[in-house]
């Protein structure tokens, strides 16, 4: 995968412990339509990456589709696949995982994974974790996951401390997506909360060095259309890393402030 959001290249990491705030119910009367997974179902987006200092502006696809009926702790989800390695950020966190419609909610466990641009992928091990639901309040927290992990970066033990939120963002009786008119809109927004720090042995004591402050770097606004999926999708990555102090005579491979933006547009797709 060459995803090229600059933020994700700070990592080099493959995570897999979490904890999920819910976790499956009985759901509820009504049954979510907000993204149809009937297997054969799929979708093909243009995938936009806009360009930065130090990357031109691209544009890709990505092919994703329902497979199969699998268990996952006993209860049966959809596989969704990618016909080719992903790049954007819906159809990367989606593949190889399982959806389920519970009601008026849609869960995913798996592997939430997207590319680092490095060696392994950035992942976050869920279980039922609620990406939309109708109905609900706007900001209403659906679901989150959180941890740490430590990972050496160019030499150093960086910490990180991470948040992994979903919200409902709201409805829209329309919207309009690379040209196409879509209708009765369910909008929801996935948030990445992150924190690191370091520790350095100073005069024979460790100490515990903030290398960025905790912040929203990472959040997905996602466009779903009844009975049809999602229609559109902009990520945006932003971070500033913290001044370090100068004895310490640390110097990171990571740049110090970080921008970008990737926006998936619907193409085609088939609805059984």
């Amino acid at each position: 995968m060459k995803t090229k959001i600059l933020f994700l290249m700070m990592f080099s990491l493959a995570l897999f412990s979490c904890s999920n705030e819910e976790v499956a119910g009985n759901g509820d009367e009504t049954i979510a339509t907000s993204l149809p997974i009937a297997s054969g179902n799929f979708w093909n987006y243009k995938v936009y990456t806009a360009a930065t200092t130090s990357i031109p502006e691209s544009w890709d696809n990505d092919k994703l589709y329902v497979e199969n009926d699998f268990l996952i702790n006993g209860i049966t989800y959809k596989k969704m696949k990618t016909i080719e390695t992903p790049i954007g950020f819906y159809s990367s966190t989606l593949n190889e995982n399982g959806l389920r419609v519970d009601g008026n909610k849609l869960r995913v466990s798996g592997a939430v994974t997207f590319d680092a641009g490095l060696p392994t992928a950035l992942a976050f091990e869920v279980f039922d974790f609620i990406f939309l639901k109708e109905g609900a309040s706007v900001g209403e927290q659906l679901s989150t996951t959180n941890g740490s992990f430590t990972e050496n970066v160019g030499g150093y033990p960086l910490t990180f401390e991470y948040t992994l939120t979903s919200f409902a963002d709201g409805t829209l009786t329309s919207f309009t997506s690379d040209g196409t008119n879509y209708s009765d809109i369910t909008k929801t927004k996935v948030v990445l909360n992150l924190k690191i720090y370091t520790v350095q042995t100073i005069s024979g004591f460790p100490f515990n060095i903030p290398v960025m402050d905790a912040q929203d770097v990472l959040i997905s606004k996602q466009y779903y259309s009844k009975n049809i999926g999602l229609v559109y999708n902009k990520t945006e990555i932003n971070y500033t890393l913290n001044d370090l102090p100068s004895n310490l005579n640390v110097t990171l491979p990571i740049p110090t402030t970080g921008s970008q933006t990737q926006e998936e547009f619907l193409d085609t797709y088939l609805i059984n």
